[in-house]
């Protein structure tokens, strides 16, 4: 059996970024950059007031110089004058200084009457003047390719003018769910039937990689109607199944990969839980075949298919953070595989400790729902309480 880094090495080395496509700017959040931009304007465009105030000359101010008011400028407006010795104009947040003015006094530091206002101090030139191109200035190379735009990045490509940006496309992850005993959402189960739980938890972590997932429907346990699904899958860039991918009689996705031309390159990775994981390669797409039970399917998903869509999504952080953190309870993994075990974190004095959701088996749900990290446990490995755990961080603490 592959160990888990091995197989992530396997996996990425045969992915890479998606081609690119140009959208309009809000729709670019999220997503990443494909070119560099440069900006065509200067930001601020002319100087202007960081405060309410009155534009002046630093040289006429000092502890009671008084200075005649010959004018007012809002943001949005034009100064209808300069200004010269001895004068000064009421400024709002934003405006631009008019020409003479070099410095900007705040409303509160003046007293005021009958058109004039005395100073209570000196100011040094250029106080509370935002200058021009302060910020960016024309030619400014502001945002390289591989850029995850954000919302400050978004804003500051509205700044400078652009409507649109060029972006590397999001994966599109095709799922498929196998198994004669699913029942989907919207039917009620049968005797013998579970409810088809992949699909949903499935899609939903492709959403959160940023890709767009299109569900396949559930296949039955029949290798032509798996191999038919997995045709469907080709305007697709991955495909992602679960269950069907062990050793036994109706574990089929394997063959039907196979029959549908794939090229399979991992299959077993030393793990818990997850240790039945297929990856391959079909007519230039990634293909998965994950485990069936639900928390297999969605540890596997984390530990390697979010990379690979993250990575062809131009991505160039792919893995989730990790720490160190306090175990405030004995976690055990038994056996010969590296566990990956569902915990909470807690805040503590000395940081954060981590206790196990629960029940660890790879069918319960639940487990995952109250995690906030997989602890990354060596085989045969009992940590004790008090006793140091790595943690894959999967979410922000509340």
């Amino acid at each position: 059996m592959l160990t888990v880094e091995e197989a992530l090495d396997a996996i990425l080395s045969r992915v890479s970024a998606l081609g690119t496509e140009r959208v309009d700017v809000v729709g670019a959040w999220g997503r990443v950059l494909a070119e560099p931009v440069v900006s065509r304007r200067e930001i601020p465009p002319w100087p202007n007031s960081s405060m309410d105030g009155y534009a002046v000359r630093a040289e006429d101010t000092g502890r009671g110089a008084a200075l005649a008011v010959v004018g007012r400028v809002e943001a949005g407006g034009l100064p209808a004058r300069a200004i010269g010795r001895g004068e000064a104009m009421r400024i709002f947040t934003g405006a631009p200084l008019p020409e003479g003015a070099d410095t900007v006094v705040p409303q509160e530091d003046v007293d005021t009457g009958a058109g004039r206002i005395a100073l209570r101090g000196a100011l040094e030139r250029a106080a509370f003047v935002r200058p021009r191109g302060e910020d960016v200035r024309v030619g400014d190379r502001v945002l390289e390719p591989g850029t995850v735009l954000t919302a400050a990045e978004i804003g500051l490509l509205a700044t400078l003018g652009f409507g649109q940006v060029r972006v590397y496309r999001r994966p599109r992850v095709a799922i498929l769910s196998t198994g004669n005993e699913l029942a989907d959402l919207g039917t009620e189960p049968g005797l013998g039937q579970i409810p088809n739980t992949n699909t949903y938890t499935l899609m939903a972590q492709v959403l959160e990689a940023g890709a767009d997932p299109v569900s396949l429907g559930v296949a039955s346990d029949r290798l032509e109607a798996i191999e038919e699904r997995v045709r469907a899958a080709r305007d697709a860039d991955v495909l992602v199944s679960s269950a069907g991918v062990s050793v036994g009689e109706l574990d089929l996705v394997r063959d039907a990969l196979t029959n549908a031309g794939a090229e399979l390159h991992l299959w077993r990775v030393s793990m818990r839980p997850g240790k039945p994981i297929t990856f391959g390669s079909l007519a230039g797409r990634a293909v998965f075949g994950l485990p069936g039970n639900p928390v297999s399917a969605m540890v596997t998903f984390e530990l390697f298919v979010r990379p690979a869509l993250l990575k062809l999504a131009g991505r160039r952080r792919l893995t989730r953070p990790r720490m160190r953190v306090r175990a405030l309870a004995p976690v055990s993994n038994p056996g010969s595989r590296r566990g990956y075990l569902r915990v909470q974190l807690e805040p503590i004095e000395q940081g954060l400790g981590a206790r196990l959701t629960g029940e660890q088996g790879s069918a319960i749900l639940r487990s995952m729902v109250a995690a906030d990290g997989l602890a990354v446990v060596p085989p045969d490995t009992v940590v004790p309480s008090g006793g140091d755990l790595e943690v894959i961080v999967l979410r922000e603490l509340p």
